[in-house]
């Protein structure tokens, strides 16, 4: 399946937030790459050009590409209510989000590296697609393999002090979790103006 997979810290200082997870490059330099980073902040955007750096965010961040992205956002006016809203409540439902939320992964990266590599069980089916679009109601529950198991115990270790979103629950002991409702504007915490977003595909 198709993904980003160039340098993530140049990413990161380029739009000067973390989106791929911590950075240790953009904790050194918070400023653009290239010769002329420290002053590329001066420069005036345009409108376009700012809505354009929240579309690529939310693509980095959820690790889709432009294809891919247009198809949710497609999907996203096809449902009632706000599109944008709707639009990042489907990208939050991807079966690899969900796991990052759960704890089963310590970025989005390594949890859609998890279900790839089919350890994660929905509903008591093994799913191996990163995007499988997860419903409230869907069980998420790891590989009783040792294998798996001991993986998705050394993630939840390194993601025991991150907070849980009141969308999702986890049983830590079991390896599983379940969504519990679709998760609401406020639950979503990427920082991105999605309004922007909307308006820009509907030039």
């Amino acid at each position: 399946m198709a993904r980003y997979t160039g340098p993530k810290d140049k990413i990161n200082r380029r739009f000067g937030m973390p989106l791929f997870g911590p950075s240790k490059a953009l904790e050194r330099r918070n400023y653009p790459p290239g010769p002329h980073g420290l002053r590329a902040g001066r420069k005036k955007k345009s409108e376009y050009s700012v809505a354009l750096a929240e579309k690529q965010k939310l693509k980095y961040i959820y690790g889709v590409l432009e294809k891919q992205f247009r198809s949710y956002y497609e999907e996203s006016t096809r449902q009632t209510g706000i599109t944008g809203d709707t639009l990042q409540s489907l990208l939050e439902t991807r079966l690899d989000n969900v796991c990052y939320r759960l704890g089963f992964g310590n970025s989005r990266q390594s949890s859609r590296q998890l279900v790839n590599h089919g350890h994660v069980y929905v509903n008591g089916s093994r799913v191996d697609i990163p995007s499988y679009q997860i419903k409230p109601g869907d069980e998420i529950k790891i590989s009783e393999k040792a294998s798996s198991q001991q993986l998705a115990m050394r993630m939840l270790d390194l993601t025991q002090s991150r907070p849980i979103k009141d969308w999702v629950t986890v049983d830590r002991e079991k390896l599983e979790g379940k969504v519990v409702r679709l998760p609401e504007p406020d639950d979503i915490d990427n920082q991105v103006n999605v309004q922007l977003v909307v308006e820009l595909y509907s030039r």
